[in-house]
C-alpha cells in the first residue's frame, strides 16, 4: 500500500518539461522539410493528429533536444500511428554534435520498445538514475513498427522535474546578516 501512494505522489511532481527546451538548439536530422519536428514537439502542434514528423531518406531520426537549465526526467510519450510510428529508441543524456555516423559509438543511456500501447501515449518510465542531470537529450529512433522507408512521430512529450540549482543555505546566510 505505501509504494502506490510513494509512486502516486513521484509522478504527481512531474511537469511536461516543454517550457525548458531551448527551442533555439533543437537539432532533427533525416526530417522531411515537409514534416518537421516542431509538428511532434511544439505545443498546438504536437496536439494536431495530422500534424506529424517524417523520416526522409530512411527510417532513422536523431533529434537533439538542449533545455535551458539541468532537468530529472522521469518518462517520455512518443505517440505514432500503428505501422509507421517509432519501435527501437535509444537515448543519450548530455551528448552534443551526435550524428549517424557515431550515434552507436555510444552506449545509450537507456533503449525502450516502444508497443501499440505506447503509439497510442502512454508514457515510458525511464531508467530514473541515469537521468537525473540533464542538460540536453539525444533521441535516436532507430526503426519503426513495420519496417517501412519512413517513420512518423505525432507526438513527444518529455515528463520529469527541474534541477534546483538555488543555494538555499547561501540565501539564509545573507538573511541572517
Amino acid at each position: 500500500m505505501a509504494s502506490s501512494t510513494t509512486s502516486t505522489a513521484i509522478t504527481r511532481n512531474q511537469v511536461d518539461l516543454l517550457d525548458f527546451i531551448d527551442w533555439t538548439g533543437v537539432e532533427c536530422l533525416n526530417q522531411n522539410t515537409t514534416h518537421p519536428f516542431q509538428n511532434a514537439i511544439k505545443q498546438g502542434y504536437r496536439e494536431d493528429e495530422g500534424l506529424s514528423l517524417e523520416s526522409d531518406a530512411d527510417e532513422q531520426l536523431l533529434i537533439y533536444i538542449p533545455f535551458t537549465q539541468m532537468i530529472k526526467l522521469h518518462s517520455i510519450v512518443i505517440k505514432g500511428p500503428q505501422e509507421e510510428g517509432p519501435q527501437t529508441v535509444k537515448l543519450y543524456t548530455n551528448r552534443e554534435h551526435m550524428g549517424f555516423s557515431n550515434v552507436t559509438d555510444f552506449p545509450p543511456s537507456d533503449t525502450i520498445t516502444l508497443s501499440p500501447d505506447n503509439l497510442q501515449g502512454k508514457p515510458v518510465v525511464l531508467k530514473y538514475v541515469k537521468f537525473q542531470n540533464v542538460r540536453s537529450l539525444t533521441i535516436f529512433i532507430e526503426d519503426n513498427q513495420s519496417g517501412s522507408d519512413i517513420t512518423k512521430v505525432q507526438k513527444i512529450v518529455l515528463q520529469g522535474t527541474t534541477v534546483e540549482t538555488t543555494d538555499m543555505k547561501g540565501l539564509k546566510k545573507i538573511e541572517d546578516h
